[in-house]
């Protein structure tokens, strides 16, 4: 027997004592169902496991007994990479899906109190750990991602990949659309703006005079709802991930105590706070103010685009020339107006894809149908403006075809080549990881061979 493998056994008897003197000391049996190099899985655990995933109605393909802590082990090999790799999860991230996970429940068990009861568990324990969970699962996610990120197919291995796909194995494709959009932004009065300047510089004298806490400020009166319940804090991010004013402005700070001027970007008017630099990252707190807009301006706004509206189906210019000269959305007005779907990366949306006011008016067009002007709120700012659309192709629901449906498919064979990936890392991490299974656990049939010798 060679040294390694003394130790690794010297571990696991070591984890398996403690399991024992736990046990004794709380008259309770703390079962040791697997050891993963030198982490141990419990019985416990799994039982855990397992009433969270009946908690979420998830469903198992085999004995949960086997499925769970196989799974388990799977997520121990790339929490160890992790560890190697040194991935770094962002807390504030973190805790934004707690809280998401938290309200969840609350909003349908009815009550704090009652998700304590249901859980067993007080609420700071039980925060303490879903954000275990929430680490893991993106640390995981995250070495995946490491592993993978250099797949990318070319057409000729997408056309070689659908052509060895039987027929009845070809995927799906719903009802799908493609449309082109011209937006305006309604006109806000200057004394709007100067209201919400104002707002902000008695907020920053707030801050500067000692008299209130940026943070708890952010609190009570930002508007970007992803930040304020956090005390305006984004977390690290690049300044490629940030608006490119709020990035200018963010990263000219060098004083953590001080306020920035105010910055002005598509989503509003923002006040920020530096927390900390680190190369080529920050983490800022910000509160932010968006003007409102009057009734008054968005029927103003409603009638120049019905004015739009009908010199285009009078034939003055086309669709694609207003939405170069007039339409304000910028991901859109250089294309022809034509949407992009951030998702897939095409101009094709299934129906639940597009935004809700769009979506409810695309469904009962006709291809080639221009709408009348409507109200809707910018998925990415939050703020109201005024659409018009123009249904430009609807295709039907059915099976893939390799000239109708490619970038489906491409992102089908990315996600096979990918997994098949990860699958052949967890056999080489398995092969070089000591793993013991208690004898009472082994009467499985696992997807990957534990009990190979």
């Amino acid at each position: 027997m060679n040294k390694p493998l003394i130790v690794k056994y010297a571990i696991a008897a070591a984890l398996l004592s403690m399991a024992v003197t736990v046990s004794a000391q709380n008259n309770v049996a703390e079962e040791v169902a697997w050891v993963v190099g030198d982490e141990p899985i419990f019985k416990s655990d799994i039982e855990e496991q397992y009433l969270n995933l009946q908690q979420e109605r998830a469903t198992l393909d085999g004995n949960p007994y086997c499925v769970i802590p196989e799974q388990m082990a799977i997520d121990k090999l790339f929490l160890h990479q992790a560890r190697i790799d040194t991935v770094e999860v962002q807390e504030s991230q973190v805790m934004r899906e707690v809280d998401a996970r938290i309200n969840y429940f609350i909003a349908n068990l009815g009550s704090k109190e009652k998700v304590e009861e249901y859980f067993h568990k007080p609420m700071p324990v039980l925060r303490e750990k879903l954000a275990e969970m929430v680490r893991d699962q993106n640390s995981i996610q995250q070495v995946q991602y490491n592993l993978t990120k250099k797949v990318k197919a070319t057409p000729a291995e997408v056309r070689k990949f659908y052509n060895t796909l039987p027929s009845d194995s070809l995927p799906f494709i719903p009802k799908q659309v493609e449309v082109q959009i011209i937006t305006i932004n309604p006109v806000i009065p200057q004394q709007e703006i100067d209201e919400v300047k104002s707002r902000l510089r008695g907020y920053a004298q707030q801050v500067t005079n000692g008299e209130s806490e940026f943070s708890t400020l952010a609190i009570l009166h930002s508007e970007d709802p992803g930040t304020s319940v956090y005390g305006g804090e984004t977390g690290f991010v690049s300044r490629a991930m940030l608006l490119p004013e709020y990035a200018t402005a963010a990263f000219n700070l060098s004083d953590t105590k001080k306020v920035s001027n105010i910055v002005e970007t598509e989503d509003g008017y923002h006040i920020i706070q530096l927390i900390e630099k680190r190369g080529d990252r920050i983490n800022t707190r910000h509160i932010l103010l968006r003007p409102k807009v009057a009734d008054k301006d968005l029927t103003d706004a409603l009638t120049r685009l019905d004015s739009v509206r009908n010199d285009i189906q009078g034939g003055k210019y086309t669709f694609e020339q207003a939405a170069l000269y007039i339409s304000q959305d910028k991901d859109s007005r250089n294309n022809g107006g034509v949407m992009l779907n951030e998702h897939s990366h095409s101009n094709r949306f299934e129906m639940a894809d597009l935004p809700a006011e769009v979506g409810k008016l695309v469904d009962k067009m006709q291809v080639g149908e221009l709408s009348a002007p409507f109200v809707m709120v910018n998925p990415k700012t939050r703020r109201e403006q005024v659409a018009i659309v123009r249904l430009q192709k609807r295709v039907d629901g059915h099976k893939a075809d390799l000239a109708e449906d490619y970038q489906v498919l491409k992102g089908i064979y990315e996600n096979h080549k990918k997994a098949e990936i990860v699958e052949n890392w967890v056999k080489e991490k398995q092969r070089t990881t000591y793993v013991y299974i208690d004898e009472n656990w082994r009467n499985c049939e696992f997807k990957y061979d534990w009990l190979k010798k």
